[in-house]
């Protein structure tokens, strides 16, 4: 059976890993092309749905806030003040750098442990295992599909092995 560690800090980093090879597949080809960024970044599927720069911030959100609630850690505090793809990158990278410091002793066993999620909406209380089953991985999923989507749309040339992430 898989533990806590195992099903969130590697998961996360992997496909984090996938989501900044991305981003900078799409500013290669932004420079190339001389294309504006910009437009990239506002980019939305649909009105009412998160831009580009909202759906990567909120991958890394969810991956390092549960990640923290999980290990009784401080989540490093993160601006949403990104203005390029390289700052995106560099946000993704800064994330995994930072789940990469999280040893499996500090996640493994909390299945059971209370924890809270606070959002403008109001205060959520979740044990370990329902945060990630409910919560931090099916949002952390979402914004990474979302992010490859919006990205494949523009016609940044990427497959699934891109959005997966390297072993």
């Amino acid at each position: 059976m898989a533990t806590m560690y195992e099903i969130s800090v590697p998961i996360y980093v992997r496909r984090l890993s996938g989501l900044a090879g991305c981003l900078k597949k799409a500013q290669a080809l932004y420079a190339e092309k001389k294309y504006d960024e910009g437009t990239l970044l506002n980019y939305r599927l649909y009105p009412d749905m998160f831009s580009l720069t909202r759906q990567v911030q909120q991958a890394t959100d969810h991956a390092r806030n549960s990640t923290a609630l999980l290990a009784g850690v401080e989540a490093p505090k993160v601006e949403n003040n990104e203005k390029s793809l390289a700052e995106l990158a560099a946000r993704v990278d800064n994330t995994i750098a930072w789940l990469k410091t999280i040893n499996a002793g500090q996640v493994d066993g909390t299945e059971a442990k209370s924890v809270t999620v606070k959002t403008p909406a109001g205060e959520t209380k979740f044990t370990g295992m329902d945060l990630l089953q409910h919560r931090a991985l099916p949002n952390f999923y979402f914004h990474c599909t979302t992010a490859y989507d919006i990205l494949r749309h523009n016609g940044v040339e990427l497959g699934k092995r891109d959005f997966m992430g390297a072993a």
